[in-house]
């Protein structure tokens, strides 16, 4: 048994409980423009994006690999605890196309000296940033 960890061939996925399962596959799909990979029985859908795995999962309560935990989607969009950030070569340019395809952007770029970046959040009010880095 080796003691690489992490190896070769592993790689990460990040988890977001959604409420509306096939609500969210169409923003993913549609808005963000991921690749669906695979869904699971209605309950998860299992995405690509930008080199990243995101796995879309229906909340639900302990189970025996996991007691005394509970999934559930963000209860208010006003509170994060994660979010994600997605580097762009034009802020302006990414912020267009979300725009135009759905996504509702808390405001449009905002230019902060060495970034460009705006906020949008999907049906469950998962947030997402769309980040412009400019050079020093």
């Amino acid at each position: 048994m080796s003691d690489a960890f992490p190896a070769e061939g592993m790689a990460l996925t990040h988890i977001l409980v959604v409420s509306d399962l096939a609500k969210s596959v169409a923003f993913y799909r549609d808005v963000l423009g991921a690749d669906l990979y695979r869904e699971y029985g209605g309950t998860s859908a299992v995405f690509t994006f930008a080199g990243a795995w995101l796995l879309l999962v229906t909340g639900g309560g302990p189970t025996s690999d996991k007691p005394n935990v509970t999934f559930a989607s963000p209860d208010t969009p006003d509170r994060v605890s994660h979010a994600m950030t997605i580097r762009v070569p034009d802020c302006h340019a990414a912020y267009a196309v979300l725009r135009d395809r759905g996504a509702a952007f808390l405001t449009p770029p905002v230019d902060h000296g060495a970034e460009i970046r705006a906020f949008f959040r999907d049906p469950d009010g998962h947030l997402f940033e769309v980040s412009e880095a400019r050079p020093a």
